[in-house]
């Protein structure tokens, strides 16, 4: 969990987490429907009713969400596909997914479960709907259940990614091209499409006279047309780094440091005196741990002279570590997925060099000046 979000358990090994963006949805919800929805759906009844109604309503809206994630993580799970964690924020959800689907076939599945689930939620509380009638407060919030869910369904089976319909749309794209990258690309530029659309829908709110519905309309669009434009990027970045490997863009002239070094030698004479931000502890001609900047701003500065880097490191046994031959998209996936500013690039215990997030920039440049890089967008165009 990142500290963005407050981790509320596992579910069959899953993290759970929720962003804290989720709270402002949450009050902005309860504060709709309490004044709006539950009033005319129930007309002279008391204010605190409303707003306790409003309250159960926006978790309710939670726990469909997470319901619709977990029918996209059961499903990846199944095809063999490890899902790291469940996000609920502003938008609704996300299943971090710990890689491609298999085929095009798992893909569309994974897609589709979300969705499925969103439906079976809305058919179950359609019929709840139907044997609390008259029943008052119970009532409403079933139909608003069942209308939500069943929106949450359609809205998310729009063929535009990064929504599920996109990626069922990606799938389909798959199965007739035979190439996944190129099936997203085409699936993203659909996304942004459409992202479009809302923009434009919701401006044309605006200045219809709905400026609250119209500015809402207009923000998702803008959300989805960051996520499609972040997708398309990532699949340029793929193409672009596909074929190279680690020992290609990796760095050879990394620090090396006794143990013995006191962090503030380290700060006053190879941070800021070199610019370095990672350094390999080594006894004699071995390897022994790592020391980063993050780590040394974690110890108190007044501790800084009296703490040793072999106080502070990782030690090498526990170091995430990529090797040479390792593919650089893959290397520079794991430090994403991992949350690392670098990996040690090691064989058979020693370490050969260090890879860094700059070092991948460094090389992403070197291959645009090179014109290779624009080879590759335009094969892929």
């Amino acid at each position: 969990m990142t500290r963005n979000q407050i981790p509320l358990g596992r579910i069959f090994g899953i993290s759970i987490g929720l962003d804290y963006s989720w709270f402002l949805i949450f009050i902005l919800l309860t504060w709709s429907l309490a004044v709006s929805y539950y009033p005319a759906a129930l007309p002279a009844q008391p204010v605190a009713l409303y707003w306790v109604l409003g309250a159960v309503s926006a978790i309710m809206l939670f726990v469909s969400v997470l319901l619709h994630e977990l029918g996209h993580s059961f499903v990846a799970l199944h095809y063999g596909v490890p899902v790291r964690s469940i996000t609920i924020f502003l938008f609704g959800g996300v299943s971090q997914i710990g890689g491609e689907a298999p085929s095009a076939g798992a893909e569309f599945w994974i897609a589709l479960a979300g969705p499925a689930v969103s439906a079976a939620l809305a058919v179950a509380f359609g019929f709840l709907q139907m044997l609390l009638s008259g029943t008052g407060p119970l009532f409403a919030l079933a139909k608003y259940l069942a209308y939500i869910n069943g929106a949450l369904a359609l809205f998310n089976l729009i063929p535009g990614f990064p929504l599920d319909g996109g990626r069922v749309l990606r799938a389909i794209l798959w199965t007739t091209t035979h190439d996944f990258r190129r099936a997203t690309l085409i699936a993203s530029s659909v996304g942004r499409v459409i992202a479009f659309i809302f923009i434009l829908w919701g401006v044309g709110q605006i200045f219809g006279g709905n400026f609250s519905g119209g500015l809402w309309i207009a923000f998702i669009g803008w959300f989805l047309e960051n996520a499609a434009s972040a997708q398309a990027q990532q699949q340029m970045l793929q193409g672009a780094l596909a074929g190279h490997t680690v020992s290609e863009a990796m760095n050879r002239n990394y620090a090396r440091i006794p143990p013995t070094t006191r962090l503030q030698e380290l700060v006053d004479g190879h941070i800021l005196g070199g610019g370095r931000r990672c350094f390999v502890v080594t006894a004699g001609d071995q390897a022994v741990g790592l020391v980063t900047l993050h780590q040394i701003k974690e110890v108190p500065r007044e501790k800084w002279p009296t703490t040793t880097a072999a106080d502070a490191m990782t030690p090498v046994v526990r170091l995430k570590r990529v090797r040479p031959e390792t593919a650089l998209w893959a290397a520079a996936e794991e430090m994403d997925r991992d949350g690392v500013n670098q990996l040690p690039v090691m064989t058979d215990g020693q370490i050969l060099g260090m890879l860094s997030r700059d070092d991948v920039i460094s090389f992403l440049r070197t291959l645009h000046e090179l014109g290779v890089w624009s080879r590759v967008r335009g094969s892929a165009a």
